[in-house]
């Protein structure tokens, strides 16, 4: 359908949005000129579809990778879905009930907690600027669950790699992290993306900051790691550009010759 056409991949916190949970100027200029320069433009975030539709509104983007490859729509249309399982999702809560720890569950449209005011949750989903969700005792036993956020500070971490291996984990705040199918990551539904488009991975670059960006940033064609970036998605990328916050969107858009520099 496209094979010659090239895809760009952008991750949303840190990347798009600087700390303020803005869109830089400079960012959305440059989004704009990839649309006229013919690129083809997704993005690729481990938020919920609901906590970015404003901002692909704002961008006139209409495809996206979402709860970190687990929920892909291309051109408002749902091509790939991979639900946590439910069985092995309730025995994690158990466990992290069972330890304090609380838990939020997401799908496309909405997301509960399973504590009605807990202060890890409020601080991390704070950072986001989202409310602490509302409390549900049963939301994700009867709804397919595209991603989980177990609240857990670093040191405890390994207490669930260890034993509850029926999911992958990746932090994103020092309060939190993102529960995740097995092997599951941006780069699995960028795949999928990529099947429907009919074009070789050679011809992608991609975009990111975080921990959940590496396997994207090894899988594309070309990957660019933010001056704000985490340590080891740097190590990974081709390219380093400057902070979000320092127009470093823009500034590498114009350095890999994306678009033209703006006057």
């Amino acid at each position: 359908m496209m094979t010659n056409k090239k895809v760009v991949f952008l991750d949303i916190d840190g990347t798009i949005l600087n700390e303020n949970k803005e869109i830089p100027a400079s960012a959305k200029e440059g989004i704009k000129s990839l649309h006229e320069n013919g690129y083809y433009v997704s993005i690729a975030t481990g938020r919920s579809p609901d906590h970015f539709r404003d901002i692909i509104k704002e961008l006139e983007i209409t495809s996206y990778v979402s709860f970190n490859g687990s929920y892909v729509v291309f051109n408002g249309e749902v091509i790939y879905e991979n639900p946590l399982n439910t069985k092995d999702l309730l025995n994690l809560e158990e466990a992290a009930l069972n330890r304090e720890h609380p838990m939020v569950f997401l799908n496309e449209n909405e997301l509960f907690a399973n504590h009605p005011d807990h202060h890890a949750i409020h601080e991390s989903m704070g950072s986001l600027k989202l409310k602490h969700p509302t409390f549900h005792q049963s939301f994700h036993h009867v709804n397919p669950i595209y991603q989980a956020l177990l609240f857990v500070e670093n040191h405890e971490t390994q207490w669930y790699e260890q034993n509850q291996r029926q999911f992958d984990y990746v932090r994103w705040h020092e309060k939190a992290i993102d529960v995740l199918p097995p092997n599951g990551s941006k780069a699995n539904g960028i795949k999928e993306m990529l099947k429907k488009l009919n074009i070789p991975v050679e011809n992608t670059i991609a975009f990111g900051d975080g921990l959940n960006d590496i396997e994207m940033l090894r899988y594309v064609g070309y990957g660019v790691a933010m001056g704000n970036g985490v340590k080891k998605a740097k190590e990974v990328a081709n390219h380093v550009t400057d902070d979000v916050s320092k127009d470093g969107l823009y500034k590498a858009f114009v350095d890999l010759n994306l678009i033209n520099e703006l006057k």
